[in-house]
């Protein structure tokens, strides 16, 4: 026990290291950032990844190892599909690019922290109450097959009761005030558009938690594995984003191989009494649909690029 909880200690400890170094170093002026840089930061997230995953090898075994590996995969290839609800979010706003790095640090560290509490309850309720294994694989085949016929839906940020409750709260200044989420006009505390499109991704997260926290309980419920895999796919989720806005449209199938991914790990969760699924056949069967959803839209690209709705603006309240 209280080497465990050392471990959770450290852990925590070497994530804000890296998040300050992040943002308060390598990001400390606000800059749009390349699809080179992008990818390099990716592949730096991705490597510390496989070094925590070796190092729960050696100290818990193989079998907690490929759960993390596993749980890691599943976390990354759902957080695509939120990528690019991002995107559209950023395009329906008009969020300057050097902007966006820094919504999406403070989006994401909410993340971790909504993330946190998911994780908690979920674990608990499926080791208090087995039945709900069924429950959560159920919603997980719906959603996949939601996610297979879902078309181009259209966001509508204003329409989100947090976004209200924010403008109820706050009048909201008419255009962006630098990188700045408040200013103070008039005597008065004015929340600015860059904190509204906060508001709107941490609600957008909440809802993609509810999807990917049950896939990966399919795998897993020792909370420090799921945990830990969650926040190593969420930490690079901002680097992937930015590799991802300049290669969107080399990856316009790639929902159907999320939608096979839900729908296999919501069909494990349901037969989990019947047939036992070993940890590495799962991890074979996501590789393979997510290579051959990617390998299928580099040979057979679409003719048409993905487009955002119009962006709108921001109502002044006087």
């Amino acid at each position: 026990m209280d080497k465990m909880i050392f471990f959770w200690i450290a852990f925590h400890v070497f994530i804000i290291g890296m998040l300050l170094l992040d943002l308060g170093v390598f990001h400390r002026k606000s800059r749009a950032v390349s699809v080179r840089e992008a990818l390099g930061w990716t592949g730096l997230w991705v490597s510390l990844a496989m070094l925590f995953n070796t190092w729960l090898y050696f100290q818990f075994g193989q079998q907690r190892a490929m759960e993390f590996l596993t749980g890691f995969v599943i976390e990354k290839s759902l957080s695509v599909d939120n990528i690019f609800v991002m995107m559209v979010i950023f395009s329906y706003f008009q969020v300057p690019p050097h902007y966006q790095h820094k919504v999406l640090f403070w989006g994401i560290l909410g993340a971790l922290v909504f993330r946190v509490v998911f994780i908690l309850a979920g674990v608990e309720l499926i080791r208090e109450f087995h039945w709900l294994i069924y429950a959560f694989g159920a919603f997980l085949i719906f959603t996949g097959f939601r996610l297979l016929m879902a078309g181009d839906e259209k966001i509508e940020p204003e329409k989100n009761p947090l976004v209200r409750l924010v403008r109820k709260l706050f009048p909201v200044t008419p255009q962006y005030e630098g990188e700045k989420f408040f200013v103070r006009k008039a005597n008065r505390w004015w929340a600015t558009p860059l904190f509204i499109v906060v508001v709107v991704i941490e609600a957008t997260d909440v809802v993609f938690a509810v999807d990917s926290i049950p896939a990966i309980l399919a795998i897993s419920t020792d909370t420090f594995i799921v945990y830990t895999s969650n926040v190593f796919a969420i930490l690079g989720l901002r680097s992937l984003y930015f590799a991802m806005a300049g290669l969107q449209q080399h990856f316009v199938y790639l929902k159907y191989g999320l939608s096979a991914i839900l729908v296999f790990v919501g069909m494990k969760m349901v037969l989990a009494d019947v047939l036992k699924v070993p940890v590495e056949v799962s991890l074979g069967i996501i590789a393979t649909l997510l290579f051959f959803s990617v390998a299928a839209s580099w040979i057979f690209p679409a003719k048409k690029k993905i487009v955002a709705p119009s962006p709108v603006l921001i109502d002044r309240e006087e």
